[in-house]
Parts: C-alpha cells; structure tokens; sequence
C-alpha cells in the first residue's frame, strides 16, 4: 500500500461535526480531507453523506413531526370554520416518505458540493488509523490505500444500541436507522425506550394515525427535568399513546405473517401481544469500534467514547474528537457543529475560544414539545441545594386551543429556576406549541446571565406562549401554578 497523499487535517466521520471542521479548516487554508462511510443499519438500510442528523434523526424526525401536527389540527381547522376539512381522512405513508427521503438527498448532494467548492477531498470510504498519523482507507469493493495527516479528527457519531438478552433481536425490530427510510407503513407499532427518541417517534407514529404502544423499563427522558417528562407522559397518554411501564420485552419472536410477538412480564404475570413493527430506541453507542484506536493509543472509556480534555484532545497529541463519539458530552448536532468550528480556527487561525457547554438550548418534539435551557430542578438541587434556589411555574392554555374544547387546559406548561443569592436564571423550562422557536430566543439571554427580575421587567408579547415566561410569578410550593385569564 503506498501513501498517496498527505494532508494538514483529515476528518474521520461526514456528520454535522465532521463537515462543520472540515469546512472551516478549508477556509483558513489548511489541505483538508474527509472520510465518510455509512455502514448498513442490520436490515440493510443506508443512506449519504451528512451524518445522523440529516440522514436519520433530525431532519427526517422534524418533517415527520410537522405532518403529525398537520394531522391533529384537523379538528382545529373545522371549529376554525373550514367546513371541507376531512377529519377522517388517511395519513399516506408513502407520500410523506417519499418527499422526506427526496429533501435527504438534496442534503446529501449539497454536502458533497460544498466539500468540492471549500476543495476538501472527499473519500466514500472506511477509515482505519494505521497509526497517529496514517489513515487506512477502505471502499464498498475492498480497494485499499493509505493518506496521512498532521492532524486528525475523530467526529463519527454513534449509532442506535440493542437489548443484548433477545435472540436475533438486529433482524426481528428497527430502529431510528431504519424508521425514516421505511417504505410501507409500519402500522401497529410497539417502542421500546423512554429516551427523547423514543417519545418523538411514538409520538409522530401515533399522529399520523397508527395504534403506539410505548414500553418503558423506569422513567421518561432520563437526564430531563422529570417533572415536565412526567407531564409529557400524561400528555401522550391522553392523546392515545398507550405506556406499558416498568418491563422491558422478555423475548421477540416473528410470526408466520411477519408480524412480531412480543412477550414480557409485569407484576409476575408473562404477557405477549402482537404488532406489525417493533421500534428499539433504548440509546446509542459510539461508533468507534473499528477505527483501530486501541493499537493506536486513543483513550476510550467502557461504552467506546473517546476520553478529550477541553481542547477537543485524545491521549494522542495530534489526534482530536468531536460530537457524540466524546465521553461527556451532549449529543447535540448544533454542539458537534460549533465544537468543530471552533477547533478548526484553533488549530489553523491561532484562537484560542474553546467550546462552551453551558446553557445550551434543546428541544424534543414529542406531541406537545419540550423546550429547555439550563438546569433541570433535581441538577438545581443536587449542586446548590432546594434552599438556595426558588421554582416559578405557570400552567396555561395556549389561545388557539380555545378552538377545540377537547385541549386540556393543564398540558402546557412554564418552570424557571432560579438562584436565591443573585436571582439568575440557572433553569429554564417551557412545554407548549413551537417550542423550539420559543426556545431559541431565551437561550441568548441565559447565556449572558439573565436574572429573574430582567425577565420580570421585559415586556411580552400578546398574547402568546412564549410571553408566559416574562410574566411567570407563582413560586413552587407556595403558589398554584394555574393561570386565570389571558
């Protein structure tokens, strides 16, 4: 194998982060290259270049959400006076499919143009280090040749984990590898997982029109608030998502129509069901397995992840990772993306900014979404005590749900959290329509130090959800959280 080229950065992994530093090393001038290829999912599912989150997370899972949401509003839309809305009317698989996979690969070829354009060298290949410095490259024919970097970056992200006590269980169930790229329905659907995946595929599953059976071994969204999982939960079930909580499937097995059994045991009491589709969403694993990083000398903790001081550094001095393959960190695209900006202008414009990971906004779009920033009440009152914090909250009913009486006046729902000693707000919490818009916003005040008497004195818009949280001042505890009047 002879060494072809050598490079000043070369990128292991075509997702967010990957593409993010690779571009941006580009635009400084180094000579940069990337590697991305996409293992098959068990089941033979693949996609392009762009990582999980265009391919397989959130994109597909957004556009998916938006056509749940269209479908529940359609009883809206005839309170609202549009007589010839169809309330019955089906959801058509195929078409949404068809029209999310299509914006996929215009994504995908975007992504490859954009390399071309910034002249970074795009390999569809495997990469393997052979050294710190040498990248084995391998593609879908088994051709084989070598590059090397002065510098490497680790940035492949991770890929969905199965339950290791099922036999066989990679072919009998999908996961969020497969679910956006199905072609037919999945119909009756049972989820396995309470992470954020799980909710918002069960979630958009069930608006579309499907039975959803979501089966939980403890609690809902675990590292999140659980007072607004828990509320979450409550919503979903009213909606008609059924939770079978505290088990997990005991055996998976497939029917003579292709259907799956599932068995498990609650109470003592063995039960089964059958479904058409099980989905397992029980969280990710690094995807680090086959990069020969042992040999090489890169620290790695039990589950894969990559061990990384601040500046984004392995055990390896030349060696860098960034996004969801690092030990620690949140597994965000927008973090991966800053994260390898931010690294490139240090290793190529002499910066020296490193990533900050507080305060950083989230949403799940589970059917009534979730927006936070912050700290969850159970963090508050770990680190700082329940003394040393004040919880205000706000119960309230959206102005467009007056519509439809079947909205539940006490779904939505406001926290902030605040800190006693110099009234910052250290926890922000919103569930409601939008929330990733209503989000965005509050994130740039929480991240400059905003205090609960700032948020007191900005005046909010009318009406609106997201004016609930400049005007938020019953206290946990003390006061009802339920507003009266608009």
């Amino acid at each position: 194998m002879d060494v072809e080229q050598e490079f000043d950065l070369f990128v292991i992994g075509g997702g967010s982060g990957g593409l993010a530093c690779a571009k941006q090393a580009a635009k400084l001038g180094a000579k940069v290259a990337l590697a991305d290829f996409v293992k098959p999912s068990p089941l033979g599912t693949k996609w392009g270049l762009g990582g999980t989150c265009v391919n397989v997370g959130c994109i597909p899972k957004k556009l998916m959400h938006f056509a749940a949401t269209l479908g529940e509003l359609r009883h809206d839309q005839v309170e609202a006076g549009w007589i010839d809305t169809k309330v019955d009317s089906k959801h058509n698989w195929e078409k949404m499919v068809e029209n999310v996979n299509n914006h996929i690969r215009k994504l995908n070829f975007g992504y490859k143009n954009q390399l071309m354009r910034e002249d970074v060298k795009y390999y569809n290949k495997l990469a393997e280090l052979i050294d710190a410095n040498t990248i084995k490259l391998t593609d879908n024919k088994g051709q084989i040749e070598t590059v090397r970097a002065k510098t490497i970056v680790i940035a492949v992200g991770g890929r969905p984990s199965y339950p290791e006590n099922i036999p066989n269980i990679q072919k009998l169930v999908i996961t969020s590898d497969d679910l956006f790229w199905q072609q037919e329905n999945p119909g009756k659907t049972l989820v396995v997982g309470a992470s954020y995946v799980a909710l918002e595929c069960g979630g958009f599953l069930h608006g579309i029109g499907n039975e959803v059976a979501i089966m939980v071994r403890s609690i809902l969204l675990r590292g999140f608030d659980q007072e607004m999982a828990e509320k979450i939960g409550i919503y979903m079930e009213e909606k008609g998502i059924r939770f079978i909580r505290g088990c997990v499937p005991d055996m998976i097995e497939a029917t003579e129509d292709n259907k799956r059994k599932v068995t498990w045991i609650i109470n003592g009491q063995k039960q089964e069901e059958i479904f058409d589709t099980v989905l397992v969403a029980t969280g990710r694993v690094s995807d680090t397995q086959k990069l020969n990083l042992e040999k090489v000398g890169v620290n790695m903790n039990k589950n894969g992840k990559l061990v990384c001081s601040a500046d984004d550094k392995t055990s390896i001095p030349n060696i860098f990772a960034i996004g969801d393959c690092v030990e620690g960190r949140p597994e965000l695209t927008p973090t991966a993306i800053k994260c390898g900006q931010l690294l490139a202008n240090r290793l190529f414009n002499k910066a020296t900014e490193l990533m900050s990971y507080e305060y950083v906004a989230t949403t799940v779009f589970t059917p009534l979404e979730y927006g936070c920033i912050g700290y969850s009440e159970e963090d508050a009152i770990k680190k700082f005590g329940e003394d040393k914090i004040t919880v205000y909250h706000s119960i309230f009913k959206p102005l467009e749900w007056n519509y439809f009486e079947m909205h539940s006046g006490e779904s939505c729902f406001a926290k902030l959290i605040v800190l006693n000693d110099n009234r910052r707000v250290i926890g922000f919490h919103y569930l409601g329509p939008h929330a990733g818009e209503v989000t965005q916003g509050y994130a740039v005040a929480m991240k400059m130090g905003v205090t609960k008497e700032q948020f007191d004195s900005t005046v909010g818009i009318h009406p609106t959800c997201s004016e609930e949280l400049v005007q938020v001042t019953a206290v946990k505890g003390i006061d009802d959280a339920q507003k009266e009047g608009c």
